[in-house]
């Protein structure tokens, strides 16, 4: 049997959301590390830090939650701020199985001479819009974000 592309396929890439985003989120990574480059942080270790600096004491599950990753990728970016300095892990008072997390002194540091460079990047994204769209683009981003939490492989609780 053969199948006829044209009529079981959409004429083009750039009729699909999925693509637009899928190059969107590489197109991100690239300037997030361009900017960021002399801190050595990759997007997801940056908003490990970010989480962990704006709630010392979170454990390890919580903040893959908040993040929206998987607690194995969680652990993994962990081990390697806490090699690196910035991230340490204390035995939870409660229950000791659990892994409560603060950010070093140099890791508060990092996060803090990162953040201006973070933000060129977030400026670099989105420059193509005006003010007013950027707005509508962050809403637009929540809305679809927030709908289709529940389909990520890792469902964030921060939405």
């Amino acid at each position: 049997m053969k199948i006829n592309a044209a009529t079981t396929l959409p004429a083009a890439l750039d009729e699909l959301p999925g693509h637009y985003i899928r190059r969107l989120q590489q197109i991100a990574v690239a300037v997030f590390l361009q900017e960021t480059e002399a801190h050595g942080l990759t997007p997801v270790q940056f908003a490990a830090l970010h989480t962990v600096g704006h709630a010392p004491g979170i454990d390890q599950r919580t903040l893959a939650g908040r993040v929206g990753l998987d607690t194995s990728t969680v652990a993994g970016v962990i081990d390697r701020l806490e090699a690196r300095g910035l991230i340490e892990r204390q035995a939870s008072p409660a229950d000791r199985r659990v892994r409560l997390l603060a950010l070093t002194r140099e890791g508060m540091q990092a996060l803090r001479a990162v953040a201006p460079d973070m933000l060129k990047a977030q400026e670099r994204i989105l420059a193509p819009l005006r003010k007013a769209e950027r707005v509508e683009f962050m809403r637009m981003l929540r809305v679809l974000v927030e709908a289709n939490n529940e389909l990520s492989r890792a469902p964030s609780d921060a939405v």
